[in-house]
């Protein structure tokens, strides 16, 4: 962990910025900001049109004078002063003065497991222009295995894998610290593309807009294993012709795109485990993989993990809020650190 429970407990607020969603949790209030992190701006006046949801809905249907952006890239944030306004309107008026009467305002962030010093540092500039006068940054591998239950502190391996939208994280967890673990650059945005890629090549067919979640209209409720419908009807647009079209998809050949991405997470499990000590190993024979994260939810994916890694795998509770609970968590003092008691002399 980067900081002490003892300084994470005087904070006030902690915030997840993550790429498809962004969450803010307060002492003492809990939840109160679950939205995409999407803005939409007038490039003639540059005044902010909408944030969240609403923001999320004008993806590609916006006239040519409104721009929606994403301030927020792979967990990092790559344009500070938009995601300053964005959060700002997230949080509301009523908020913000409430956040403002504390004199000196503390605030606790996500950051990405090995993010760079020019990641972090991107963090705590966006919260400090939003009024927080220090900035703690947690790992988000810690954050997320707090929020999901997991013995983070006590001497015994944990594996938790946060499968995010830009990118996925594996890590082993031992006495309250990451002993390896590893990025990997495939995450829920390269799924969709690699539905998007086999709907254009297969059958000539782009979907309508980015904000559809082409997953989920490609595979309904058959997900990545064998079973359900043999086919699925897609509508989009005909890449000669423009015109709209629907057409069959053979959904065994969706599930060989999306293995093609999920090799790389398996191969970085294993690199993982490679790593690990072999008495942690031993540990996670019985506890397995614990999944959080948006992507998670993905039909299938825990149960292709199960064969090819032949551990016990489960999803948490509430997997794509765990990261900001577990910052809310340390923030009320609901972990206790792990005591050790030193020897009678």
């Amino acid at each position: 962990m980067t900081v002490s429970l003892e300084q994470l407990r005087r904070c006030h607020v902690a915030v997840d910025l993550g790429a498809a969603r962004t969450r803010v949790y307060v002492k003492g209030a809990g939840l109160v900001v679950d939205e995409p992190s999407v803005a939409a701006v007038n490039t003639r006046t540059g005044a902010l049109i909408a944030v969240g949801t609403f923001a999320e809905r004008m993806t590609g249907r916006t006239p040519d004078y409104i721009r929606v952006v994403r301030p927020v890239s792979g967990g990092t944030v790559v344009d500070i002063e938009m995601a300053q306004r964005m959060l700002r309107h997230l949080l509301g008026e009523k908020l913000r003065r409430a956040l403002r009467r504390k004199p000196r305002l503390r605030a606790a962030a996500c950051t990405p497991h090995d993010a760079d010093p020019l990641a972090q540092r991107a963090a705590v500039e966006t919260l400090v222009g939003l009024g927080a006068r220090r900035v703690e940054l947690v790992d988000t591998l810690i954050a997320a295995a707090v929020g999901c239950g997991l013995p983070v502190e006590q001497p015994t391996a944990t594996m938790i894998m946060v499968c995010g939208a830009a990118a996925t994280q594996v890590a082993v967890l031992s006495l309250g610290s990451i002993v390896t673990a590893k990025r990997i650059p495939v995450g829920g945005e390269a799924i969709d593309h690699a539905v998007v890629q086999h709907l254009r090549h297969a059958h000539e067919l782009m979907l309508p807009s980015q904000a559809v979640r082409p997953l989920q209209l490609a595979l309904h409720d058959s997900g990545i294993t064998a079973g359900g419908p043999a086919s699925t009807l897609i509508h989009g647009r005909d890449v000669a012709t423009g015109l709209a079209r629907s057409v069959h998809v053979d959904t065994a050949a969706v599930r060989d795109a999306i293995h093609t991405p999920l090799t790389a997470v398996l191969d970085g499990i294993g690199k993982v485990l490679r790593d690990c000590p072999p008495d942690l190993v031993a540990d996670l024979t019985d506890r397995g993989i614990m999944m959080v994260g948006g992507s998670a939810l993905l039909p299938g994916l825990d149960q292709m993990l199960r064969d090819a890694t032949g551990m016990p795998v489960a999803i948490a509770e509430r997997p794509d809020v765990c990261a900001v609970m577990g910052l809310g968590a340390m923030l009320e003092g609901k972990i206790a650190p792990m005591v050790l008691n030193p020897l009678a002399e």
